[in-house]
């Protein structure tokens, strides 16, 4: 195979971009290699697969027809109260529930009918729901004919998103004694924003501040910390781990986590599961911080995504053993293969330091708040943190129109609802074997091992090019990578000759020559092929150490 036809210079200054930057390079490499060009007649076509991308190609499917049957039952509503040429009304609520329950009677054979009713029987059951009130919580936010009213989330949504959560984040344990306020959000990602932005602008935050990030680490969270807006001061606590084997772990030493120790690291974010490495936390390391903010760090803000959490068997996550310090962020994307859905949530429990650390603040910042917020609340110094993330979100001044659309919470609740049902659990475990099964067929065609992990997601993988290096081929064969490629060259060789599409694991502020592979997005046997290109890319590498004369023969 040939070299990349890139220079080593142009190759060092792309991988200066954010790796989603980087990957448009990859496609465009990749794309032009995929039909014939003037001069170069009979040239293979290749399919390109891009596996930098954690878009899953799965959907849940019964969800998604119990929310279209309950939209036909929300436009009946509509017309009962007022038809007039594609003109309805506003739903009513005496009696909506008997009017639902005829209309499942009489529209058996509406998709996903049954399964709307068993999500509503269950709400009511679980929650204790006054029946007339829920339904038409449902098909009103279904119409989407008001402002969502509390702006925050809707009433019955949030009960169930709780428990929801409850479920998948906290093992089945909630917290005790606590009770978890949540803010339906356009995804995780604008979850991210609003809580860097609230925690900024309510001063518990400063410009400068020192804050740490758990790495390898999802990327925005290392690009919005150098922002001017911010300018923190960033400790890296870094997963560093090796088997005996010379095998990566992805995990964190005592040493690494014991940085948080530090009163000036005013906030940690963590994503856990891990993005790339897909791990979720160790129970020792979630006890080391547990007892480093008991005893060294008590007023420690933990950021806790943990969006890959239901891939996890057991999963819990650190906002349940650290309640009261913990900002949880969960989006519904990968999960149920809705990322054009936009549905996430912040969580925050209502005894928490945040509220402590306003509530401490001095007269002249709290004047500075009260004029802020004065025109929401005759008490403005009273508003809890979770309720300012709505109004920053909306620049206070239109706080009366924020929050999340209400068709989107109804999609969310349904979501939710599903996974308390057995047909929800049995489709977490087609899931979670689907992304297993890849990972299989990845290493099995790369000829490359990983560290057993009870507590591996397998949403992505990052592979360590450079420990696998020297695990095979010794320390010799490692130094003249380095000294003779730039860390991304393989990914620039991967799209040129296989239009193949891989992450660089660098720009996560993972090792610099580690690649990031999405097992969620391509077709199982896909995975094979991958492997197979990665390791004939990586074979090329040693013959060309060889023939350099520096390897051995």
């Amino acid at each position: 195979m040939p070299k990349a036809s890139l220079s080593r210079a142009e190759i060092r200054s792309f991988a200066q971009l954010s790796p989603f930057e980087l990957k448009d390079k990859f496609i465009t490499i990749a794309q032009s290699e995929q039909s014939d060009k003037p001069g170069q007649k009979g040239k293979t076509i290749r399919a390109m697969l891009n596996a930098g991308r954690g878009n899953p190609n799965w959907v849940a499917t019964g969800p998604r027809e119990a929310y279209h049957a309950l939209g036909y039952f929300a436009i009946a509503e509509s017309r009962r109260v007022w038809t007039a040429d594609n003109l309805g009304g506003m739903p009513e609520e005496a009696g909506c529930a008997d009017r639902f329950a005829r209309f499942v009677r009489t529209h058996p054979e509406l998709p996903g009918i049954e399964l709307l009713q068993a999500s509503i029987d269950l709400a009511v059951k679980r929650f204790g729901f006054v029946p007339d009130a829920f339904v038409h919580e449902l098909a009103d936010a279904s119409i989407g004919d008001n402002y969502p009213v509390p702006g925050r989330i809707l009433p019955h949504v949030e009960q169930i998103v709780r428990g929801y959560v409850a479920d998948e984040m906290f093992d089945h344990r909630p917290p005790e004694g606590q009770d978890l306020s949540l803010f339906a959000t356009e995804g995780g990602t604008a979850a991210m924003c609003y809580i860097f932005d609230s925690l900024l602008k309510n001063g518990i935050l400063h410009k400068g501040d020192r804050i740490a990030l758990m790495v390898p680490v999802f990327t925005p969270y290392l690009e919005i910390p150098e922002l001017d807006t911010y300018g923190f001061d960033v400790v890296h606590v870094e997963a560093n781990l090796f088997t005996e084997t010379g095998v990566r772990q992805w995990r964190y030493p005592p040493e690494e986590i014991a940085k948080l120790a530090d009163p000036s690291v005013r906030m940690v974010c963590c994503v856990n599961p891990s993005n790339p490495p897909s791990l979720a936390l160790a129970p020792k390391v979630a006890e080391q911080i547990v007892g480093i903010v008991a005893e060294q760090n008590p007023n420690l803000i933990v950021v806790t995504d943990d969006v890959y959490g239901t891939f996890v068997e057991g999963f819990r996550s650190l906002a349940a053993d650290l309640p009261r310090n913990s900002l949880l962020v969960y989006s519904y994307s990968k999960h149920y293969g809705a990322t054009g859905w936009r549905l996430g949530v912040i969580g925050l429990h209502d005894d928490n330091v945040i509220d402590d650390l306003l509530a401490a603040q001095g007269a002249e910042e709290k004047a500075r708040l009260g004029k802020r917020y004065g025109s929401l609340s005759l008490h403005p110094e009273e508003m809890r943190f979770i309720d300012r993330l709505v109004a920053d979100s909306r620049q206070v001044a239109l706080n009366h129109t924020a929050g999340l659309s209400l068709p989107q919470q109804v999609m969310m609740t349904l979501f939710s609802l599903f996974d308390m049902l057995d047909e929800g659990q049995e489709y977490k475990k087609r899931i979670r074997a689907i992304v297993r099964q890849r990972l299989e067929l990845l290493l099995e065609g790369a000829h490359m091992k990983i560290s057993e992990d009870p507590k591996r997601a397998s949403y992505y993988i990052e592979l360590d090019l450079l420990a696998e290096a020297e695990r095979t081929l010794g320390k010799e064969f490692a130094d003249y990578l380095e000294q003779n490629y730039e860390p991304v060259d393989p990914l620039f060789r991967l799209a040129e000759q296989t239009s193949v599409v891989l992450l660089n694991g660098g720009g996560f502020d993972g090792p610099e020559w580690s690649v990031r592979v999405s097992l969620a997005n391509l077709d199982d046997l896909d995975y094979l092929k991958i492997g197979h290109q990665l390791r004939a890319i990586f074979d090329e590498y040693a013959q060309e150490w060889r023939a350099s004369g520096t390897g051995a023969a």
